[in-house]
């Protein structure tokens, strides 16, 4: 029981990077437009993930220090600098989903107008991130995210014809309807959903915050390959729901309503009040993750004080940053922006950042003066390499894809 409770850090990084409202979203249109025929990036992305995700997490544990600061300390202020710019933009473009996210949810469940619930998703997770305690945060947020299992739980109710679902996956290729440059758009979104550079900033720096040693080497395997997995599981249940319901009905997903359609045609209102329960958990673990990633990076930047192991008065520049990054999601979201269209950027831009965010860890994972005899295996610099060739691939062609796509329209 000890150890599955030490793995709610990745739980909830898990749930709250791979099944956060990007994912819904992106995965819940894929499966609309293309059914399963994305499914490979998912794939790609759960093992990408755990292998940063791993990497991160151990340097951390080694090294006793967080990513960021030795992010500065290995490529100094300026290359480190240009990387903090785009990283806190994207971070604070992905929480303005997040809370857009948590306000769609709530307004699923109540219909109240989501403006209304905007300042109040904001409030709220600024009262969790100032008075729980991290690990208390980290347990009930992630744990009560499993309700998305709803998903996969819907899956098997409405009874797909799984030999078609896998038709659809393989060999992986758009249908006759799309065409190919919007396909390589959503695998570039799926892959900058699964991949987000703030779960390794966030991973990293809870392993800081649970002062790991490197006596919990076994803890931070433990996290990475029961937590990501699992949510590239959910991932795949929700992309698989829309493939079954709303690909044949023609319903191509721009609502959170639409994503959910699917549980409450399988399994009702009971159903269907367990997923909304695990959207609004998911959505505001992310919210808190992003938030706290957004403290994290900035502070271990500039030398601040840091982490919710520190009373606030102690730590309050970082606390500030925090208030200040959500106040400005909610005033964004306040605009009339909408939060769907919001998350299918966040994801599209967090793929143009991933090199900024992955090279860093791999250098530092090899580098003896911080790890020691833990430095990386041979196997995974070689994974760690072709993983760079590829999020370098997907962040040069991401902008231009969606120039030409019209962002996947």
């Amino acid at each position: 029981m000890k150890k599955l409770l030490a793995a709610a850090l990745g739980i909830l990084t898990a749930i709250g990077g791979f099944v956060d409202i990007g994912d819904l979203v992106t995965n819940a249109v894929v499966g609309s437009r293309f059914g399963m025929s994305l499914a490979w990036v998912v794939v790609l992305g759960v093992v990408g993930i755990v292998l940063f995700a791993s990497m991160s997490g151990r340097v951390a544990a080694v090294s006793g220090r967080a990513t960021f600061e030795i992010i500065r300390e290995r490529l100094g202020p300026r290359a480190a600098g240009a990387n903090l710019l785009a990283s806190f933009a994207i971070n604070l473009l992905t929480l303005t989903a997040e809370v857009g996210g948590i306000a769609l949810a709530l307004h699923l469940a109540s219909s109240v107008e989501p403006r209304l619930w905007i300042p109040v998703a904001a409030l709220a997770v600024w009262l969790v991130l100032w008075r729980v305690k991290f690990q208390v945060m980290e347990n009930v947020a992630g744990l009560m995210g499993l309700l998305l299992v709803g998903f996969a739980i819907a899956l098997f109710q409405l009874g797909p014809d799984w030999g078609e679902l896998l038709r659809q996956a393989v060999p992986p290729s758009p249908p006759g309807t799309e065409h190919p440059a919007s396909y390589w758009y959503y695998a570039v979104a799926l892959f900058g959903a699964a991949m987000t550079p703030y779960e390794v900033f966030f991973f990293s720096s809870g392993a800081v915050e649970e002062r790991w040693t490197a006596k919990d080497l076994g803890t931070n395997r433990l996290n990475v390959l029961l937590g990501f997995p699992l949510g590239g599981l959910l991932s795949l249940a929700i992309a698989a729901c829309a493939a079954v319901v709303l690909l044949p009905a023609g319903i191509e997903v721009s609502s959170l309503s639409q994503i959910v359609l699917p549980v409450a045609q399988a399994g009702g209102v009971l159903l269907l009040a367990v997923v909304v329960l695990g959207i609004v958990a998911a959505t505001f673990g992310a919210a808190l993750e992003t938030a706290l990633s957004s403290g994290y990076t900035l502070a271990q930047y500039l030398g601040w004080s840091w982490g919710k192991f520190r009373r606030p008065a102690r730590a309050a520049r970082f606390h500030l940053t925090m208030i200040v990054a959500l106040l400005l999601a909610a005033g964004i979201l306040m605009t009339s922006v909408d939060p769907v269209a919001v998350t299918e950027m966040s994801v599209v831009f967090s793929a143009v950042a991933l090199p900024l965010t992955y090279v860093p860890i791999l250098v530092v994972a090899n580098d003896p003066g911080y790890m020691g005899e833990h430095v990386n295996g041979r196997v995974v610099n070689a994974l760690g390499t072709v993983y760079l060739v590829i999020v370098v691939v997907a962040a040069v062609a991401a902008i231009p894809l969606m120039i030409a796509t019209g962002a996947g329209s």
